[in-house]
């Protein structure tokens, strides 16, 4: 039961896999919310229009119809006369035409947003497999096309029967309405049912967007076993990521071996910690840890630090406490200033001796460090 569990698909889908469908072309869409804002829109533009058009084609009927006896004889102006009156009808329906254009760009960004995905034109033989269209034609997706279809072609024809039924009186009363008075009117009438009509299609476009979605996620939905190979995926390999770390940490004890020539002193326990200090006046608030290390690291860091001539000072209290309290590259605490001051003060004491001889000046022995600084305060063993 437990291995079953693992293998349905009860998760919702990761990011990466909504990306990976994207680039693939599958967003959700919904073919009633499309149909239903085109008419709309055109039935609007024809309610806005409407007046203007009709009057703007019944001038170019007119035009038409009127023309001198000689341009009957001559192809060219007849040509050329039809080019002219064809390009009149366009620009009269250009407006109706830009807005239908709009909104069929527009209604894919209302849920899914605009995608162009190359991949959607790839040819995909499988779809040419006739076992396949045969389990398609039979799927539960199928079925719901099947019954919105049904509903739509039921709804819509229940619509139009009460819109038609409601305006019989006045269908039969246009013949008794002038020619121009009853084609106005029979306009109105058309385009009132119209937007009846289409109004019905809102409904269904208001049901099946909400559907599409939850669709759309349910069959991008995922085991927990594949959640835990795409994390494992996009985590990295355990064995690299290892090799990794060891490869930044030989990088970074390199970078640190390489500042302890320019520290001024290596504070040591004597044999189990070395911490590289530098204190620079005027640029620097504190001194920083420059270097810091154990074991092996300290006693590399001592000899790097005797190579290059870096005072060594043997004060353990205040080394453990700079390896336990002192990051790297960081200002030593504040709880230790007054300690690292005397060593510095004696750093400089040698410097200063170096230049300019006298007396050789005594390390100092007795640094205090403040309780609880020193991670072996309460057994002195190292």
């Amino acid at each position: 039961m437990a291995e079953d569990s693992e293998l349905e698909k009860t998760e919702p889908a990761s990011q990466k896999r909504l990306d990976e469908a994207r680039e693939q072309g599958n967003v959700p869409r919904s073919r009633e919310l499309a149909t239903c804002s085109v008419l709309l829109v055109a039935g609007c533009a024809l309610w806005m229009l409407g007046g203007r058009l009709a009057a703007q084609l019944g001038s170019l009927l007119a035009n038409s119809l009127t023309f001198e006896r000689s341009q009957a004889f001559d192809m060219d102006l007849l040509v050329s006369r039809a080019a002219s009156l064809l390009i009149d009808v366009l620009l009269a329906f250009a407006p109706v035409a830009a807005a239908l254009m709009l909104v069929a760009v527009g209604a894919p960004l209302l849920i899914g947003g605009w995608n162009f995905s190359t991949k959607a034109f790839m040819p995909n033989f499988g779809k040419l497999n006739p076992l396949s269209g045969l389990g398609n034609l039979v799927s539960s997706n199928a079925l719901v096309e099947l019954g919105k279809a049904v509903g739509k072609t039921v709804l819509v024809g229940i619509v139009a029967w009460i819109v038609v039924r409601g305006k019989q009186d006045a269908v039969m009363a246009l013949a008794l309405e002038p020619l121009n008075v009853g084609s106005a009117h029979l306009g109105q009438l058309l385009l009132q049912s119209f937007m009846l009509i289409v109004a019905a299609l809102v409904a269904i476009a208001a049901i099946d967007v909400p559907y599409q979605l939850w669709h759309h996620a349910s069959q991008l939905k995922m085991t927990r076993e594949e959640l835990r190979q795409e994390a494992k995926e996009s985590e990295g390999n355990p064995e690299i990521k290892a090799k990794i770390r060891a490869t930044q940490r030989e990088m970074a004890r390199r970078r640190m071996m390489s500042e302890i020539p320019t520290a001024d002193v290596v504070v040591t326990n004597p044999t189990h910690f070395a911490v590289a200090l530098k204190y620079t006046d005027g640029k620097m608030r504190a001194p920083k840890v420059v270097a810091k290390g154990a074991d092996e690291v300290a006693a590399k860091i001592r000899e790097l630090a005797a190579e290059h001539h870096v005072p060594l000072l043997e004060a353990p209290p205040l080394a453990r406490a700079l390896f336990r309290h002192a990051e790297l590259g960081d200002e030593i605490p504040e709880a230790l200033y007054t300690a690292v001051a005397e060593v510095l003060a004696y750093v400089f004491q040698l410097k200063a001796h170096a230049s300019h001889g006298g007396l050789k000046p005594t390390a100092p022995t007795a640094l205090e460090v403040p309780p609880g600084m020193d991670p072996l305060e309460d057994s002195p063993g190292q």
